[in-house]
């Protein structure tokens, strides 16, 4: 029986990984969030309400449960606010890791935590795992610094980076990028989507997945999870609105420098995927396979 303490359990990867792991008798499963459980199914697994950002709570936590391996999904994601935030952003993003990795160290837990291909400038991409990091933004900063933590850690530990993550999950605080493109297109607005950043972007389930191969495994070093599709971010939408059977006129093609946004993108990122295939047996769905999963939740939820 391995015990696997998941904090960030609220959000969409967090919430894929629960799932993904409650029917799994091998595995004794902790979710840990701030604040309240806002999963609607409670059974399979305990809860245990966990800021990370609070030194006390998570060492108290983590002492009581002894987890054998935590999966860090608890992060300050939304790049443009950690711009505009940066004392959030550095509590969440670098503190609270700082945190997490000491209380790993002390108890000797394997510790696998989140990262981004936002710690690229994007002059180069696609990128393995062994590329310089280059950030460009704020958040993009705050994760390469949670990185050099976590490779300083005396415990095991290991680094998922990932990429322009989507899909669907209950209590979602947070939207993404099919979602706004769906809602917006259905709502008969004009989006203005740029065809100068290029991406391969990653199902949850897949990223969930990657996590789960990490653990099971115990797998140590740095590993690249993502999507397997290279594409611009209008191709993107554009596979969207044909997917949903929504009108393409209203996708306009602009540039990055024309969305005045407060943080910078990395024009090409997306992720050599190498490493994850050969030494995890990772294996990720095409964005169509993608594109259908998200659509089957979307209308089994809304018979719900």
């Amino acid at each position: 029986m391995q015990k696997i303490l998941v904090t960030g359990s609220n959000g969409l990867l967090g919430q894929k990984i629960i799932y993904g792991y409650k029917n799994d008798s091998l595995v004794e499963l902790i979710a840990t969030a701030r604040g309240e459980n806002r999963m609607q199914d409670k059974i399979g697994y305990t809860y245990v309400e966990m800021d990370i950002a609070n030194r006390e709570q998570v060492f108290k936590v983590l002492r009581e449960q002894k987890p054998e391996t935590v999966i860090n999904t608890a992060a300050m994601t939304n790049v443009d606010a950690c711009e505009e935030d940066k004392a959030g952003c550095d509590l969440l993003n670098v503190t609270a890791v700082h945190y997490l990795a000491d209380a790993c160290s002390e108890l000797n837990i394997h510790l696998i935590h989140l990262s981004t291909d936002f710690i690229f400038d994007g002059e180069n991409g696609p990128y393995a795992e062994d590329d310089e990091p280059n950030p460009l933004s704020y958040y993009g900063e705050s994760k390469l610094l949670a990185e050099k933590i976590i490779e300083k850690c005396t415990c095991p530990w290991a680094i998922i980076r990932t990429v322009l993550v989507i899909g669907i999950t209950e209590g979602m605080s947070r939207s993404n990028i099919v979602l706004w493109a769906k809602g917006a297109l259905e709502s008969g607005k004009t989006i203005n989507v740029v065809d100068d950043q290029f991406r391969t972007p990653t199902l949850a389930e897949d990223l969930a997945d990657g996590c789960m191969l990490v653990a099971k495994q115990k797998a140590t070093g740095i590993f690249n999870i993502s999507g397997k599709d290279f594409m611009s971010i209008y191709e993107l939408v554009q596979h969207v609105a044909h997917h949903f059977k929504l009108p393409t006129h209203l996708i306009q093609k602009s540039s990055s420098d024309n969305l005045n946004q407060a943080a910078k993108r990395p024009p090409i990122t997306g992720f050599i995927l190498e490493k994850a295939m050969g030494q995890l047996g990772y294996n990720p769905h095409s964005f169509t396979e993608a594109l259908e999963i998200i659509d089957a939740q979307i209308q089994s939820n809304t018979r719900d």
